[in-house]
């Protein structure tokens, strides 16, 4: 794939939830809550990351309670939910924090996180994603969302930094 001169300029990975950080199924309680399976590999590249420097954001345009405690127990501080314009979502961010469209690396799996992956600079995607997604894609992971996919961009985007393994 078409990624390792791309990921070496990426200071920035914003990533979906319902496919990607997790596995895209969705559970409702009698009492109305939604509950979601996050890996605990991926949660351990989300701290690695930060600790590196690398930030990270989630843009969803589902909002969850599960998702809110997840991220602040990993310290990701970008999380945008309910998010109904992706694009206009990701340029906001990009712009607020100063940064180009080559240093922001997206990772989605399906067709509303298109026109986002289309405006970074690297596009990535887990294994779980639909064919047009796959097809745009700059680097595709061998795990599924949810299984651990979110890990290996993390560790990619790291090694072209020479950041990986943590310290």
């Amino acid at each position: 794939m078409r990624a390792a001169p791309r990921a070496s300029r990426i200071r920035l990975l914003v990533l979906d939830v319902d496919g990607v950080l997790t596995d895209g199924g969705l559970v409702y309680h009698a009492s109305g809550e939604e509950t979601k399976r996050f890996h605990v590999h991926d949660g351990f590249a989300l701290v690695a990351a930060l600790q590196a420097g690398l930030q990270i954001a989630v843009l969803s345009g589902r909002a969850s309670a599960a998702v809110t405690r997840r991220l602040a127990e990993l310290g990701v501080a970008e999380v945008h939910q309910g998010v109904t314009d992706k694009v206009a979502a990701l340029d906001s961010l990009r712009e607020r924090l100063g940064l180009a469209s080559r240093e922001v690396a997206v990772m989605g799996d399906d067709l509303p996180d298109l026109p986002a992956m289309a405006r970074a600079g690297m596009a990535l995607a887990p294994a779980n994603a639909v064919t047009e997604i796959k097809r745009m894609a700059h680097w595709i992971a061998r795990r599924r969302g949810g299984d651990g996919a979110v890990r290996e961009a993390v560790e990619m985007l790291l090694k072209a930094r020479r950041s990986w393994p943590p310290r």
